[in-house]
């Protein structure tokens, strides 16, 4: 059977999904202005058989509202992997929701949303965090789907029953605040940051307290990994863009971010499918950053 862990097709998906082949789906739609949006779009039509994985409920620990300068804490026990404002769940949280939905070491994952593929990266990345190869991104996502003639279901799905899934060693680097502190301005860490220029420049900050971005980081919006079909550019033209971007740099040496380590997602992805080898993930990005005023941070 083949095995997707980059992206698939609309038609790759179609024929996968006739084959037989242990398949689990996934619809990550989110909207960060309206929390609920991706639940209700879900239940309007999504890809027969699939699972909604909420940004909020699922892909992150639970979090309460920022707190005193900025700061955003954990809930009910639940200890996360990450700060930020959208923490990451612990490996073992993850992986009973993951076991409650039914997924199984056997499956193949493929995960899409209708933003852009602005949030489904997250659940690609935290599937082989866990240690799970086989995960792919829908290109194009659910727009894709749609386009090549792609069944549509709506309402809930029936449940699954619970499976075994088993955790097993990560397939992705994790990097803390410390980490990216501790090696800022030395070569052996190339920041990139996937939040929009202006954003990225302190212009506008709508999100998160302090407007800025890490000293020495460098701009790559995650937008500018697509095509105007909303599909991956080529392997060639992001491999010559992510060149132009580093200059130079070893790209083993890059840690990707953005404002929550949700959109930082797609430029991971894109380097991968440029032909560089795995790069390292800082999590809590922007917003755990900020929320320690002792931290340094530039403007422009």
């Amino acid at each position: 059977m083949t095995t997707y862990t980059t992206l698939i097709s609309a038609p790759e998906l179609r024929a996968l999904a006739a084959s037989g082949a242990p398949l689990m789906v996934f619809d990550c739609s989110f909207d960060l202005a309206q929390p609920g949006a991706g639940a209700q779009h879900y239940l309007q039509a999504h890809i027969p058989g699939a699972v909604h994985a909420d940004l909020d409920r699922t892909l992150s620990a639970l979090h309460g509202a920022p707190g005193a300068h900025g700061t955003i804490t954990a809930t009910q026990a639940d200890t996360p992997a990450s700060g930020g404002r959208h923490p990451l769940p612990s490996r073992e949280k993850f992986a009973t929701w993951l076991r409650s939905v039914g997924f199984t070491n056997a499956m193949q994952a493929v995960v899409y949303d209708r933003n852009g593929s602005a949030f489904c990266g997250r659940l690609w990345w935290m599937l082989q965090w866990l240690g799970h190869a086989q995960v792919a991104v829908l290109d194009g996502g659910w727009q894709a789907w749609v386009a090549d003639g792609g069944a549509v279901a709506q309402g809930p799905e029936t449940s699954h029953f619970a499976s075994d899934f088993a955790l097993r060693p990560s397939l992705r680097r994790l990097a803390t605040a410390q980490d990216v502190l501790a090696a800022l301005d030395q070569p052996g860490q190339t920041l990139i940051d996937a939040r929009a220029a202006p954003r990225y420049r302190g212009e506008v900050e709508p999100l998160d307290p302090v407007a800025g971005h890490i000293p020495g980081a460098l701009n790559r919006p995650f937008t500018d990994n697509f095509g105007p079909d909303g599909r991956f550019k080529s392997a060639a033209a992001l491999r010559a863009e992510f060149e132009a971007l580093l200059a130079g740099r070893d790209p083993a040496s890059v840690v990707h971010h953005c404002g929550s380590g949700v959109t930082a997602l797609p430029n991971v992805l894109a380097m991968e499918l440029a032909g560089f080898e795995k790069t390292t993930l800082f999590a809590g990005s922007w917003s755990e950053w900020c929320s320690d005023r002792t931290r340094p941070m530039a403007r422009a």
